[in-house]
C-alpha cells in the first residue's frame, strides 16, 4: 500500500473522529461511511493480498471477541437470563439451521458444509450497525440491553460452528489432513487455553493492582497483549484461537472485575479502530467482487436472511414471554449482520480459496444490504417503536448502559459488574 493511500485512510479516520456524532444524527453510521470510502479508494489499494487482509481480520476478531466477552457480567445477565437463553440457546441455532437450509438452495451443488458455513457466518448480529437504536433513550433500556448482549455473545458462540464448517469443507477434499473430529479437538483445546489464560490474567491483574506492582500507563497494552496471547497460544497448542480469545475474555472479565474496566476499554478502543479499517477494506476489496458476482438467488438469500431467517426464529423463541408483538418484531429486525460476518468470510476465502467464492458473495451481499437497511432504518424505526410502547413497562432496574461495540464511552461509565 502506498503512502498516499495510508495518508488518505488516516485522514478519513481522523475526520470520522471529528464528525461522528454529527454524521450519526444524519443516519450515517460508521459502516456506511467506511464501506463507501473503501469503494472510493479501491483503485489506490491494488496490492493488498488475501493473506494480509486475513491476518488483519483475524486480529480484529480476536480483540472484538475478547472485549465483548469481558464486558459480560452475571449481574447484568441475571434479570433477563430467560430471554438470553431463548435468543442464544434456541434462537441462534434455529437461525443457523434456517440459513443453512436456504443456502443449500442458493449454493446449488456446493455441499452441506459450505451451506453451514454461510448459515453460521450470517447468524451473529452487530448492534453497532443500529447505533441510533442503542443510543436512543426513548427505546426502553431493557430492550436495548437485550439486543446488545445478544450481539456481544452470539459471534463467540457462532465461531466454533464456522470453524467446524470450514473443516468440513476441507475434509470433503482430504479426510486424512482435515476432519471434523480434529476441529472438535481444536475447540476443546481452545476452550481450555482460554480459561487458563483469562483466569491467570484476570487474577494476576487484581493482585498486581492490589500490591502496587502495575503501572496504570501500561496495563491497557498489557491486556491487549493478553488477548493476542490467548489466541496465539491456542494456535501453538493446535487449538482454536478464536474460541480461546472469547473464553479468555469471559474469564478475565470475571476475575479482574472492576479492576479491569479501564484495560478492557483500551482493548475496545483499539478494536474499534481496527473495525473501522476492516469496514474500509470490505468496501475496497469485497464489495466490487460481490456486486460483480451477485445474481437473483444471492439477492433473494440476502433479503430472506435479514428478514425471515432472523425474525421467524426470534418470534418463535419469544412466545410465552408476554412481550408485545411490536417488541418481538423490533428485536427480530434489529439483528444486523456486520463485522463478525465479514471476518468469517475473509477467513473462509483464505482457507478455502476459490471454492468459497460463491459463499463469500452471499455473505458479502447480505452484510452490504444490512449496512444500508439497518443503518438508515435505525433512527425512524426506533422513534416509532418508542412511541408505540410508551405505555409498556419494559425498563429493568436502573443500571449503567450496556457498552455497544463501536460506541465507546468513557470507561468510568462503562463498568456494569
Amino acid at each position: 500500500m502506498g503512502v498516499a493511500a495510508v495518508a488518505l485512510i488516516a485522514l478519513v479516520v481522523f475526520s470520522w473522529g471529528l464528525l461522528s456524532a454529527r454524521l450519526g444524527r444524519a443516519d450515517l453510521s460508521a459502516p456506511i461511511v467506511f464501506v463507501t470510502v473503501g469503494l472510493l479508494l479501491a483503485e489506490v489499494l491494488p496490492d493488498l493480498t488475501s493473506e494480509s487482509v486475513k491476518l488483519f481480520a483475524e486480529v480484529t476478531l480476536v480483540w472484538v471477541l475478547f472485549a465483548d466477552a469481558s464486558r459480560v457480567g452475571l449481574r447484568e445477565l441475571r434479570a433477563d437470563l430467560g430471554l438470553y437463553a431463548r435468543l442464544l440457546g434456541l434462537g441462534l441455532p434455529l437461525t443457523i439451521a434456517a440459513g443453512t437450509v436456504l443456502a443449500v438452495w442458493v449454493l446449488d451443488g456446493a455441499g452441506l458444509w459450505m451451506a453451514l458455513l454461510v448459515g453460521a457466518a450470517l447468524a451473529p448480529t452487530d448492534a453497532a450497525l443500529g447505533s441510533s437504536v442503542m443510543t436512543n433513550p426513548a427505546v426502553p433500556e431493557r430492550i436495548r440491553r437485550v439486543i446488545n448482549v445478544e450481539s456481544g455473545l452470539n459471534d463467540g458462540i457462532a465461531t466454533p460452528v464456522v470453524m467446524v464448517a470450514i473443516a468440513g469443507v476441507l475434509a470433503a477434499e482430504d479426510a486424512q489432513q482435515h476432519g471434523v473430529s480434529a476441529a472438535l479437538v481444536e475447540l476443546a483445546i481452545g476452550l481450555a487455553a482460554g480459561i487458563a489464560v483469562g483466569t491467570v490474567g484476570g487474577q494476576g491483574l487484581r493482585m498486581a493492582r492490589r500490591r502496587g506492582w502495575a503501572s496504570d500507563d501500561f496495563t491497557g497494552p498489557a491486556v491487549l497483549a493478553l488477548s493476542l496471547f490467548s489466541y496465539a497460544g491456542a494456535l501453538w497448542l493446535h487449538g482454536n484461537g478464536f474460541v480461546a480469545a472469547f473464553v479468555a475474555g469471559l474469564a478475565f472479565g470475571h476475575f479482574a472485575r472492576r479492576g479491569g474496566a479501564k484495560e478492557v476499554y483500551y482493548v475496545e478502543q483499539t478494536a474499534g479502530l481496527m473495525s473501522l479499517l476492516t469496514w474500509l477494506l470490505f468496501g475496497a476489496v469485497a464489495v466490487p467482487i460481490v456486486l460483480g458476482s451477485a445474481d437473483w438467488r444471492i439477492v433473494a438469500y440476502a433479503i430472506l436472511s435479514l428478514t425471515l431467517v432472523r425474525m421467524l426464529p426470534v418470534a418463535l423463541v419469544l412466545i410465552g414471554t408476554r412481550l408485545p408483538a411490536s417488541t418481538v418484531a423490533f428485536i427480530g429486525w434489529f439483528g444486523p449482520r456486520g463485522l463478525a460476518s465479514v471476518i468469517f468470510a475473509v477467513i473462509a476465502l483464505e482457507e478455502l480459496h476459490g471454492e468459497a467464492d460463491s459463499a463469500v458473495a452471499v455473505i458479502g451481499l447480505t452484510v452490504l444490504f444490512s449496512v444500508l437497511a439497518h443503518g438508515f432504518s435505525a433512527k425512524p424505526l426506533a422513534g416509532r417503536y418508542a412511541a408505540s410502547v410508551a405505555h409498556h413497562a419494559h425498563a429493568a432496574p436502573d443500571r449503567p448502559p450496556v457498552p455497544v461495540r463501536g460506541l465507546v464511552p468513557h470507561p468510568e461509565v462503562r463498568d456494569t459488574r
